[in-house]
């Protein structure tokens, strides 16, 4: 059995850092909650985002026992990335951040500004475990979280509010389709014999549009009387694993279905995809909660075995 996890760490910087906590108590409070849930989980590939300077991540997984391999894509603005922590060796690394060609750029202010990258690179690497070959995509798309000229976080009315979501939305959409787009050539129309798992932050709930985009070919969804039929798209598709969540694994906040959702490839999409079909009770993916008290910060991790 393989374990995948994928948590958004939360801005994890070191003290000092802009984005960062106040003192190094706060800051070894947080990385101690997460170390014990990372533990507690034990994935074989932990897939991250929001991870800040590299050190940051090498303190928190110095406190794991194991060796450990990371790797992490480019930063965005804010200096916050992606990446894969993984028990076993990383291989075929590659980021992905432009749009399609058949895109069109997206608007993303008022003025007309434009954009053909995505908010943060993806990052795709390989690994094998146990005899079996897996390729795995982290991503973390465009938020939810708008902000207006001048860096302004509140519009100056319900117009302007209305415009600078639609610009957001249309951006996570592109990202959506860019990662689509790189999962269906990996796949090769092969997603019955291919392993490929999309994992990350997608800033949606599962059953959003830009989720979705995520999934491929319709039809045959978890829960859904086509599931256990196999069909001819089930070579292209991904399989979103949300709905595999036993109902007392999920975390309540409202952050819970927001920040990450799965997905598998014949197995696997939104926070975590695969591309083999899996039996329906074979699936599992677990949100775990973490301590607020204790100073962990971060949002709930997704697992899927």
């Amino acid at each position: 059995m393989v374990t995948l996890g994928t948590w958004n760490l939360e801005n994890l910087f070191r003290p000092g850092s802009d984005g960062g906590p106040d003192s190094d108590q706060e800051y070894q409070a947080k990385l101690n909650a997460l170390a014990g849930t990372i533990t507690s989980i034990a994935p074989d590939v932990l897939a991250v985002q929001e991870v800040g300077e590299p050190e940051a991540l090498a303190d928190l997984f110095g406190k794991l026992d194991g060796r450990w391999h990371t790797e992490l894509a480019e930063p965005d603005g804010r200096g916050i990335r992606v990446g894969f922590c993984s028990r076993h060796p990383l291989t075929d690394l590659a980021q992905v951040t432009d749009f399609p060609d058949q895109l069109q750029p997206v608007q993303t202010t008022d003025d007309g500004e434009t954009v053909r990258q995505m908010s943060r690179p993806v990052l795709r690497a390989g690994v094998e475990v146990d005899g079996q070959h897996l390729t795995l995509l982290t991503c973390h798309l465009k938020s939810k979280l708008l902000t207006y000229p001048g860096g302004r976080f509140t519009p100056r009315d319900e117009d302007e509010r209305a415009r600078y979501a639609v610009y957001a939305l249309n951006r996570r959409a592109a990202e959506a389709a860019t990662v689509r787009g790189h999962a269906t050539q990996l796949l090769e129309g092969r997603g019955q014999q291919r392993a490929v798992v999309v994992l990350g932050d997608l800033n949606d709930t599962p059953g959003a549009a830009t989720t979705t985009l995520l999934h491929g070919p319709p039809g045959s969804e978890i829960g859904t009387p086509g599931f256990d039929r196999p069909d001819q798209g089930d070579g292209a598709r991904l399989w979103n694993l949300a709905a595999l969540i036993p109902a007392h694994e999920r975390h309540p906040g409202p952050t819970t279905a927001a920040r990450s959702s799965s997905t598998t490839s014949s197995s696997a999409t939104s926070s975590s995809a695969a591309s083999r079909r899996p039996p329906p009770s074979t699936p599992r993916r677990r949100r775990s909660p973490t301590s607020r008290g204790s100073g962990a910060t971060s949002r709930p991790p997704t697992t899927a075995r």
